[in-house]
C-alpha cells in the first residue's frame, strides 16, 4: 500500500503560469484583451484551424457553436449518453431536442450504427464526443452528415492534442469545442475554445460571448477605441478573462512535454495490466493520437468478487483516487422524465456504466505515483478474484 495519497487528478502548474498571471494583474487589464487575442491566435494555429473564440467554459462554447450554426427551437441534435451534462444540456438552452444514441463498447465513443438510426426529419446537427481523447471516426461522421446535409460540432473537451487520420482535432468540422477546465489537458482554471474555419460563424460566436455587442471591452476601452457600441443580438455573458488566458499561454507551450507524460503512464499502465484477464484496457488504434485525458479501465466483474464501486472503494483503501467517467445521461432523472428514456434503451452504455473505472492519469504523476496506481490496482484485484 501506498503511503501516499495519489489523487485521482492533479493540474499542472509550474512558476511560468504563476508569473504570467503575476504580470497580467499589474498591467491592469483583467478582462478579456491582448492576452485573449494572443491566447486564440496561438490555440488556432496549433489545431490548424482559421479561427478561434475563447470562452469562460467549454460548455459556453458549445452553447454559441450550436447558436452560431443555426440550431433552434424544435430542432434536433443527436448527442451520445456516454458524455457530461454539458453536451446535451446546451442543445435544451436552445429550446431544440438533444436526441441520445448508444456507445460503442471498445472505445466508448458514438455508435455509428445507432447515429444513423436516430436521423428524422428534425436532426440538423451531431455532437461527437471525443471520450476520453480517442478521437470518434469523423470521415464516416462527416459522410453521414453531408448525405443528411447535418452540422457537426465537436465536443472535444477530453481531445487536446488529438488527431484523427493525421488531422488535429480542431480542424475537421464546422466548430469544435474545447474545455479549458482544471482537471483537462490544457488549463485555465475554467475556460473553452470554439475553433472554426467559417469566418462568419466566428464572427457570430465572438459576439455572443459578450452580450451580442457590436464591440468588446478591449475595443472599446483601449487608447485607440470609442465607447459606442450597439447591441446586435440578445448575448451571453461568455468572455475570457486575460488573466486566464496568460495560464493558456504558458500551458500551451508545454502541450508536448504534457501529452508524452501521459502517453508513458498510459503505456505502462497497458504494460502491467496486459496480463489481468479481469481488466480490460483501452484501445488506440494507429490512425488516431489519444490525448490520453482519461485512461479508463474496464472491469470484468464476473471474474470479480466485487463491484465497480466496490473497486474503487478499496482503490480508496490503497490510497489511490479514482473517478467515473460518465453516468450515462439517460440514467439521470432528467433525461428519464423528460423524454422516457431507459437502461435497455442504450444497452452498451447502460452496461459499461456499471464497470468502468477511470485511473489517475497526468503530468505531475511521479514514477512512485504511477507505480502506486499500478500496485493497488493489481493487490485490488488480487483480493476480488474470483
Amino acid at each position: 500500500m501506498s503511503e501516499k495519497w495519489v489523487p485521482f487528478h492533479m493540474p499542472s502548474i509550474g512558476e511560468e503560469e504563476i508569473a504570467a498571471a503575476s504580470r497580467t494583474l499589474r498591467s491592469g487589464w483583467l478582462t478579456s484583451g491582448s492576452k485573449v487575442k494572443e491566447f486564440e491566435a496561438h490555440f488556432a494555429e496549433r489545431v490548424g484551424a482559421k479561427h478561434a473564440v475563447a470562452t469562460n467554459s467549454g460548455t459556453a462554447a458549445l452553447h454559441i457553436a450550436l447558436e452560431a450554426i443555426g440550431i433552434s427551437e424544435g430542432d434536433e441534435v443527436i448527442v451520445p449518453t456516454m458524455t457530461f451534462a454539458a453536451t446535451a444540456e446546451v442543445v435544451l438552452y436552445l429550446k431544440a431536442k438533444p436526441v441520445l444514441i448508444d456507445c460503442e463498447p471498445a472505445t466508448l465513443n458514438l455508435d455509428l450504427e445507432a447515429l444513423e438510426r436516430a436521423a428524422t426529419s428534425r436532426t440538423k446537427a451531431i455532437m461527437p464526443v471525443h471520450f476520453g481523447g480517442h478521437p470518434c471516426e469523423m470521415d464516416r461522421i462527416h459522410e453521414i452528415a453531408d448525405l443528411h446535409n447535418w452540422g457537426v460540432v465537436e465536443d472535444a473537451a477530453h481531445a487536446f492534442p488529438s488527431k484523427y487520420q493525421g488531422k488535429s482535432v480542431g480542424e475537421m468540422s464546422d466548430v469544435t469545442c474545447f474545455s479549458f477546465y482544471a482537471t483537462k489537458t490544457l488549463t485555465t482554471g475554467e475556460g473553452g475554445m470554439a475553433t472554426t474555419n467559417n469566418p462568419a460563424w466566428a464572427e457570430r460566436m465572438r459576439c455572443m460571448t459578450l452580450h451580442g455587442i457590436s464591440k468588446d471591452a478591449w475595443n472599446r476601452y483601449a487608447a485607440t477605441g470609442s465607447w459606442y457600441y450597439e447591441i446586435q443580438s440578445p448575448g451571453y455573458k461568455y468572455n475570457l478573462t486575460d488573466i486566464a488566458a496568460a495560464i493558456g499561454l504558458e500551458q500551451l507551450k508545454k502541450t508536448d512535454r504534457f501529452l508524452a507524460a501521459r502517453k508513458r503512464i498510459a503505456g505502462l499502465y497497458d504494460e502491467e495490466f496486459a496480463d489481468l484477464p479481469e481488466v480490460r484496457r483501452p484501445i488506440c488504434p494507429s490512425y488516431v493520437e489519444h490525448s490520453w485525458h482519461l485512461y479508463v479501465i474496464q472491469l470484468d466483474l464476473s471474474r470479480l468478487r466485487i463491484t465497480r464501486d466496490g473497486f474503487i472503494e478499496a482503490l480508496k483503501k490503497e490510497h489511490i483516487g479514482a473517478s467515473v467517467h460518465f453516468m450515462p445521461l439517460h440514467l439521470h432523472p432528467y433525461y428519464r422524465n423528460a423524454f422516457g428514456y431507459r437502461p435497455d434503451d442504450f444497452p452498451h452504455a447502460s452496461a459499461l456504466f456499471t464497470r468502468i473505472v477511470s485511473l489517475p492519469i497526468y503530468p505531475a504523476m511521479s514514477e512512485e505515483d504511477v507505480r502506486a496506481v499500478i500496485r493497488a490496482v493489481r493487490t485490488v484485484i488480487a483480493q476480488y478474484r474470483r
